[in-house]
């Protein structure tokens, strides 16, 4: 743990009391690791699981044991968490979660207890931790339901959870003079102004008509009936309340727009530790098509152009973020790498050349299959072409660029998704009553 640590200006960075609400998720599990090896900063760990953190809290003879205590809590009805918020100098909150996961923790918790099965918190928290942030100095609030899936058959849930459950959030800390860090997402962008051109248009290949700004690119969507924009919209909804909140009330904001956070822990994998239903992202769909020996899903031809980061980047602006409040107040961020550019059809074949190399098996004669969005998603889907980002502001207020490879990451994540997951899911196979 380095000592004497200064910000960005050479100011000395106090130590905090961290209230995490949600830290047991994807991105709280990297931060916690983040703050443990690195800040002399103390975490409250709250949430309703801990399988991500687990390692980070046995035995009780690691170094920074003093400085991380799990609580275990139901958000909605527990009155610890008021304590724990004013023991705080930062809260940070992972809300808004992804409902298929959700659904699944509560099923489990239902009928199987949290123990050993809750893992499958999706990308952002459990469900409880949604109703944990209605507190604390620093609120960060992460994703939503947040897998097309989930918004596109389901918009009513989608828009609820992304905008009417977020509003105490923002109400509460513009009341409070608390700052808030809100995780929004790349989707608020929409489509993009060069899909909307003719497709032989030279223009289509001009960055000024596909690359996405912050402060300068429209927010485009597609019409009513294509329900796929419930999210998006509410997303964009929360965001221009914030802003106004910061013009006219002076709460202290900043929004993330993370592009596509990749690495170990993300997302479920259907059947295991997420439910058998269940669709995650993209990433996780090729990685358990990989792990069951599937041909990978190509949706309309997976043309779609993306572009994917490494979360222990994505944790370094983070940090920089929540150390920084004189730079990154008031801003709006991207946090993506715009270098690690492909179409979908090219990370699926990334992703079958990495798991053969780190599986040792060899990959399938027909290794992809097409599939259209209706057949895969259901009435109602609608897609953005290309989904890249500016780094301008970033970079000038924080310093931040990512570094990690699109072929690094992938072979990080397939590693862990091997080790963690084969042996479970050729069990599930020989066994699927059991499964």
């Amino acid at each position: 743990m380095a000592s004497g640590r200064v910000d960005l200006d050479g100011n000395p960075i106090k130590p905090m009391t961290i209230c995490m609400i949600g830290a047991g998720g994807f991105i709280g599990s990297h931060l916690c690791e983040k703050l443990m090896a690195e800040t002399p900063h103390k975490v409250f760990a709250v949430d309703v699981y801990n399988d991500k953190i687990k390692h980070l809290l046995e035995p009780s003879s690691l170094q920074w044991a003093d400085r991380i205590q799990f609580h275990r809590l139901n958000i909605k009805n527990d009155s610890r968490l008021e304590g724990l918020i004013r023991m705080a100098d930062l809260v940070i909150f992972f809300a808004l979660i992804c409902l298929v996961s959700a659904f699944w923790l509560v099923s489990v918790e239902i009928g199987f207890g949290l123990s050993s099965l809750a893992s499958g918190s999706g990308f952002c928290g459990s469900f409880e931790s949604f109703s944990l942030l209605l507190s604390s100095s620093k609120t960060i609030n992460l994703a939503a339901i947040c897998t097309p899936a989930d918004y596109n058959t389901r918009p009513l849930d989608t828009i609820y959870s992304n905008f009417i459950d977020a509003l105490p959030v923002v109400k509460y800390c513009s009341e409070n003079g608390k700052r808030l860090i809100h995780f929004s997402t790349c989707e608020i962008y929409g489509k993009t102004i060069g899909s909307f051109l003719p497709k032989d248009s030279p223009l289509r290949q001009d960055p000024e008509y596909y690359v996405l700004k912050e402060d300068a690119s429209p927010c485009i969507f597609g019409p009513i009936e294509k329900q796929r924009w419930s999210y998006a919209c509410a997303k964009q909804l929360i965001e221009r309340l914030i802003y106004a909140e910061g013009a006219e009330n002076g709460l202290e904001f900043t929004i993330v727009r993370p592009f596509n956070w990749i690495g170990p822990r993300m997302d479920f994998i259907p059947g295991i530790d997420g439910p058998s239903e269940g669709v995650p992202r993209v990433l996780a769909c090729f990685s358990n098509n990989l792990l069951r020996r599937e041909p990978l899903k190509l949706v309309d031809g997976g043309e779609s152009q993306r572009t994917f980061i490494y979360i222990k980047d994505a944790i370094e602006a983070v940090l920089l973020m929540i150390e920084n409040p004189a730079r990154a107040n008031g801003h709006i961020f991207n946090v993506g790498n715009p270098n690690n550019e492909v179409t979908v059809r090219q990370l699926a074949e990334m992703m079958t050349q990495v798991y053969t190399k780190v599986s040792g098996e060899p990959s399938l004669d027909s290794p992809t299959i097409d599939i259209s969005s209706k057949e895969f998603y259901g009435e109602g889907y609608d897609d953005s072409d290309k989904r890249i980002p500016d780094m301008t502001i970033i970079n000038k207020q924080l310093g931040w660029n990512p570094k990690t490879s699109l072929w690094d990451l992938l072979e990080s994540t397939l590693t862990y998704q091997h080790r963690t997951y084969a042996e479970a899911i050729k069990n599930a196979i020989s066994n699927p009553t059991a499964s």
